[in-house]
Protein backbone atom coordinates (compact mmCIF):
# COMPACT_ATOMS: atom_id res chain seq x y z
CA UNK A 1 0.00 0.00 0.00
CA UNK A 2 1.12 3.23 -0.69
CA UNK A 3 2.50 5.77 1.67
CA UNK A 4 0.70 8.25 0.42
CA UNK A 5 -2.96 8.82 -0.82
CA UNK A 6 -3.41 9.97 -4.05
CA UNK A 7 -3.97 13.88 -4.06
CA UNK A 8 -6.41 14.02 -7.90
CA UNK A 9 -7.51 11.42 -10.37
CA UNK A 10 -8.08 12.71 -14.14
CA UNK A 11 -10.06 10.36 -16.71
CA UNK A 12 -10.85 13.00 -18.98
CA UNK A 13 -9.19 15.62 -21.05
CA UNK A 14 -5.53 16.26 -20.98
CA UNK A 15 -3.09 16.77 -18.13
CA UNK A 16 0.46 18.84 -18.79
CA UNK A 17 3.40 17.93 -16.76
CA UNK A 18 6.74 20.40 -16.74
CA UNK A 19 9.50 20.81 -14.64
CA UNK A 20 13.06 22.82 -15.21
CA UNK A 21 11.90 25.88 -17.25
CA UNK A 22 14.74 27.87 -15.10
CA UNK A 23 13.36 31.17 -15.72
CA UNK A 24 15.27 34.49 -15.06
CA UNK A 25 15.77 37.95 -16.83
CA UNK A 26 18.50 36.95 -19.23
CA UNK A 27 16.01 34.51 -21.47
CA UNK A 28 13.36 36.41 -22.38
CA UNK A 29 12.38 34.12 -25.36
CA UNK A 30 11.40 30.85 -22.60
CA UNK A 31 9.62 33.69 -20.33
CA UNK A 32 7.46 34.22 -24.02
CA UNK A 33 7.19 30.59 -24.78
CA UNK A 34 6.11 29.88 -20.88
CA UNK A 35 3.62 32.71 -21.16
CA UNK A 36 2.27 30.93 -24.42
CA UNK A 37 1.80 27.70 -22.98
CA UNK A 38 0.02 29.22 -19.67
CA UNK A 39 -2.43 30.75 -22.43
CA UNK A 40 -3.15 27.59 -24.36
CA UNK A 41 -3.57 25.75 -21.38
CA UNK A 42 -6.20 28.04 -19.97
CA UNK A 43 -7.79 27.92 -22.85
CA UNK A 44 -8.38 24.15 -23.10
CA UNK A 45 -8.75 23.77 -19.31
CA UNK A 46 -5.86 21.66 -19.17
CA UNK A 47 -5.03 20.70 -15.41
CA UNK A 48 -1.07 21.26 -15.46
CA UNK A 49 1.56 20.12 -12.52
CA UNK A 50 5.03 22.07 -12.56
CA UNK A 51 7.62 19.91 -10.69
CA UNK A 52 9.77 22.18 -9.57
CA UNK A 53 12.34 25.00 -10.59
CA UNK A 54 10.04 26.63 -12.95
CA UNK A 55 12.85 29.73 -12.24
CA UNK A 56 16.23 30.01 -11.90
CA UNK A 57 16.17 31.02 -8.48
CA UNK A 58 13.34 32.60 -6.12
CA UNK A 59 14.80 34.39 -3.40
CA UNK A 60 11.28 34.95 -1.26
CA UNK A 61 8.07 35.56 -2.27
CA UNK A 62 8.70 39.67 -1.71
CA UNK A 63 10.73 39.43 -4.73
CA UNK A 64 9.68 42.68 -6.43
CA UNK A 65 12.45 41.74 -9.72
CA UNK A 66 10.01 42.28 -13.22
CA UNK A 67 10.41 38.37 -13.68
CA UNK A 68 8.36 37.53 -10.79
CA UNK A 69 5.80 40.06 -11.47
CA UNK A 70 5.43 38.36 -15.09
CA UNK A 71 5.72 35.19 -14.10
CA UNK A 72 2.91 35.52 -11.38
CA UNK A 73 0.85 37.76 -14.42
CA UNK A 74 1.07 34.41 -16.53
CA UNK A 75 0.41 31.52 -14.13
CA UNK A 76 -2.29 33.78 -12.73
CA UNK A 77 -4.11 34.12 -16.11
CA UNK A 78 -3.62 29.79 -16.16
CA UNK A 79 -5.34 29.36 -13.40
CA UNK A 80 -8.23 31.89 -14.07
CA UNK A 81 -9.07 28.86 -16.53
CA UNK A 82 -7.25 25.74 -15.63
CA UNK A 83 -6.55 24.02 -12.57
CA UNK A 84 -3.15 23.69 -11.75
CA UNK A 85 -0.17 23.14 -8.79
CA UNK A 86 3.55 23.83 -8.17
CA UNK A 87 5.96 21.14 -6.34
CA UNK A 88 9.23 22.62 -5.16
CA UNK A 89 12.53 21.95 -6.86
CA UNK A 90 15.95 22.71 -5.82
CA UNK A 91 16.07 26.67 -7.58
CA UNK A 92 12.71 27.60 -6.18
CA UNK A 93 12.02 25.64 -2.80
CA UNK A 94 11.27 29.08 -1.18
CA UNK A 95 7.75 29.71 -2.36
CA UNK A 96 5.75 30.46 -0.09
CA UNK A 97 2.15 31.27 0.53
CA UNK A 98 1.85 34.94 -1.31
CA UNK A 99 3.31 32.89 -4.09
CA UNK A 100 0.23 30.89 -4.37
CA UNK A 101 -2.05 32.66 -2.95
CA UNK A 102 -1.19 35.66 -6.23
CA UNK A 103 -1.19 32.68 -8.84
CA UNK A 104 -3.63 30.37 -7.82
CA UNK A 105 -1.52 27.83 -7.78
CA UNK A 106 -2.32 24.75 -5.98
CA UNK A 107 0.85 22.92 -3.42
CA UNK A 108 2.17 20.03 -3.88
CA UNK A 109 3.79 18.11 -1.69
CA UNK A 110 7.10 15.93 -2.88
CA UNK A 111 6.62 13.50 -3.63
CA UNK A 112 2.78 13.29 -4.70
CA UNK A 113 0.52 10.32 -5.81
CA UNK A 114 -1.93 11.21 -8.57
CA UNK A 115 -3.79 9.14 -11.05
CA UNK A 116 -3.74 9.84 -14.67
CA UNK A 117 -6.30 7.79 -16.79
CA UNK A 118 -6.43 4.96 -14.41
CA UNK A 119 -2.94 5.23 -13.84
CA UNK A 120 -1.20 5.42 -9.94
CA UNK A 121 1.62 8.05 -10.55
CA UNK A 122 4.47 9.43 -8.30
CA UNK A 123 4.94 12.69 -9.21
CA UNK A 124 8.56 14.23 -7.66
CA UNK A 125 11.01 17.01 -8.56
CA UNK A 126 13.56 13.87 -8.91
CA UNK A 127 16.51 15.49 -6.98
CA UNK A 128 14.99 13.08 -3.90
CA UNK A 129 15.91 9.88 -6.05
CA UNK A 130 19.74 11.77 -6.44
CA UNK A 131 21.06 9.66 -3.33
CA UNK A 132 24.26 8.82 -4.88
CA UNK A 133 25.24 12.54 -4.22
CA UNK A 134 25.78 12.81 -0.79
CA UNK A 135 26.81 16.44 -0.50
CA UNK A 136 23.82 17.43 -2.59
CA UNK A 137 21.84 15.52 -0.03
CA UNK A 138 23.25 17.01 3.22
CA UNK A 139 22.63 20.50 1.99
CA UNK A 140 18.99 19.74 0.56
CA UNK A 141 17.99 18.31 4.33
CA UNK A 142 19.99 21.64 5.98
CA UNK A 143 18.14 24.28 3.73
CA UNK A 144 14.79 22.73 4.16
CA UNK A 145 14.89 23.33 7.97
CA UNK A 146 12.24 26.14 9.45
CA UNK A 147 15.42 27.64 10.93
CA UNK A 148 17.60 28.15 7.55
CA UNK A 149 14.58 29.19 5.72
CA UNK A 150 14.01 32.34 7.95
CA UNK A 151 17.78 32.89 8.29
CA UNK A 152 17.54 33.37 4.76
CA UNK A 153 14.27 35.49 4.24
CA UNK A 154 15.48 37.27 7.02
CA UNK A 155 17.81 38.91 4.91
CA UNK A 156 17.93 41.77 2.20
CA UNK A 157 16.77 41.23 -0.83
CA UNK A 158 19.95 42.95 -2.26
CA UNK A 159 21.68 40.07 -0.19
CA UNK A 160 19.61 37.31 -1.03
CA UNK A 161 19.89 37.93 -5.11
CA UNK A 162 24.08 37.70 -4.02
CA UNK A 163 23.64 34.71 -1.85
CA UNK A 164 21.62 33.28 -4.98
CA UNK A 165 23.83 33.67 -7.75
CA UNK A 166 27.15 32.42 -5.47
CA UNK A 167 25.02 29.53 -4.78
CA UNK A 168 24.50 29.01 -8.59
CA UNK A 169 27.98 29.53 -8.87
CA UNK A 170 29.11 26.76 -6.51
CA UNK A 171 26.59 24.48 -7.84
CA UNK A 172 28.20 24.50 -11.06
CA UNK A 173 32.07 24.42 -9.99
CA UNK A 174 30.33 20.87 -7.94
CA UNK A 175 28.83 19.49 -10.93
CA UNK A 176 31.60 20.01 -12.81
CA UNK A 177 33.98 18.36 -10.28
CA UNK A 178 31.08 15.51 -9.72
CA UNK A 179 31.22 11.86 -11.69
CA UNK A 180 27.80 12.13 -14.12
CA UNK A 181 26.10 9.24 -12.43
CA UNK A 182 26.67 10.69 -9.10
CA UNK A 183 24.17 13.44 -10.73
CA UNK A 184 21.35 10.92 -12.00
CA UNK A 185 18.81 9.17 -10.41
CA UNK A 186 19.92 5.84 -8.12
CA UNK A 187 17.88 2.57 -9.46
CA UNK A 188 17.43 1.55 -5.77
CA UNK A 189 16.17 4.97 -4.97
CA UNK A 190 13.41 4.82 -7.93
CA UNK A 191 12.52 1.21 -7.30
CA UNK A 192 12.08 1.72 -3.36
CA UNK A 193 9.74 4.78 -4.70
CA UNK A 194 7.92 3.38 -7.22
CA UNK A 195 7.42 -0.15 -4.03
CA UNK A 196 6.33 2.29 -1.14
CA UNK A 197 3.79 4.28 -3.17
CA UNK A 198 2.63 0.95 -5.67
CA UNK A 199 3.03 3.28 -8.65
CA UNK A 200 3.35 2.33 -12.07
CA UNK A 201 4.83 5.33 -13.62
CA UNK A 202 6.77 8.20 -12.14
CA UNK A 203 7.48 10.86 -13.58
CA UNK A 204 10.39 13.80 -12.40
CA UNK A 205 12.73 16.50 -13.44
CA UNK A 206 15.84 17.91 -12.20
CA UNK A 207 18.50 15.90 -14.32
CA UNK A 208 17.90 17.32 -17.75
CA UNK A 209 18.06 14.60 -18.77
CA UNK A 210 14.77 13.32 -20.64
CA UNK A 211 13.89 10.55 -22.00
CA UNK A 212 11.64 7.27 -21.19
CA UNK A 213 12.78 4.34 -18.73
CA UNK A 214 11.14 1.09 -17.99
CA UNK A 215 11.81 -0.49 -14.58
CA UNK A 216 11.05 -4.13 -13.03
CA UNK A 217 9.93 -3.83 -9.84
CA UNK A 218 9.48 -7.19 -7.89
CA UNK A 219 8.45 -8.56 -11.15
CA UNK A 220 6.04 -5.72 -12.36
CA UNK A 221 6.68 -3.03 -15.16
CA UNK A 222 7.01 0.12 -14.33
CA UNK A 223 7.22 3.28 -16.56
CA UNK A 224 9.26 6.32 -15.58
CA UNK A 225 9.34 9.37 -17.86
CA UNK A 226 12.39 12.18 -17.60
CA UNK A 227 10.91 15.91 -17.88
CA UNK A 228 13.14 17.76 -19.90
CA UNK A 229 14.46 21.11 -18.88
CA UNK A 230 14.47 24.55 -21.22
CA UNK A 231 17.54 25.44 -21.79
CA UNK A 232 17.87 23.36 -24.56
CA UNK A 233 14.88 21.41 -25.98
CA UNK A 234 11.87 22.74 -24.39
CA UNK A 235 9.19 20.33 -23.94
CA UNK A 236 6.44 19.28 -21.35
CA UNK A 237 5.10 15.29 -20.95
CA UNK A 238 1.46 15.28 -21.37
CA UNK A 239 -1.33 12.22 -20.62
CA UNK A 240 -4.47 11.50 -21.47
CA UNK A 241 -6.53 8.31 -22.39
CA UNK A 242 -3.83 7.67 -25.59
CA UNK A 243 -1.22 7.46 -23.07
CA UNK A 244 1.51 9.92 -22.19
CA UNK A 245 4.50 11.69 -24.06
CA UNK A 246 6.36 14.62 -24.61
CA UNK A 247 5.29 17.67 -26.77
CA UNK A 248 6.63 21.16 -27.52
CA UNK A 249 5.17 23.63 -25.29
CA UNK A 250 3.46 25.16 -28.58
CA UNK A 251 1.93 22.33 -28.61
CA UNK A 252 -0.36 21.70 -25.77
Amino acid sequence: MSEIPAVHRHSAGRVVLLADVHLDATRPAMLGRFRGLCERAAGAGHPVYILGDLFEAWIGDDDDDALAEDVVAALAALTAGAPAWFMPGNRDFLVGERFLRRTGLGWLDDPALVELFGRRALLCHGDTLCTDDVAYQRFRAEARTAAWREAFLARPLAERRRLAAGLRDDSRDAMADKDAGAMDVNADAVADALRRHDAELLVHGHTHRPARHEHDVDGRRAERWVLADWYHDPAVLVADADGTRPVAPEDV
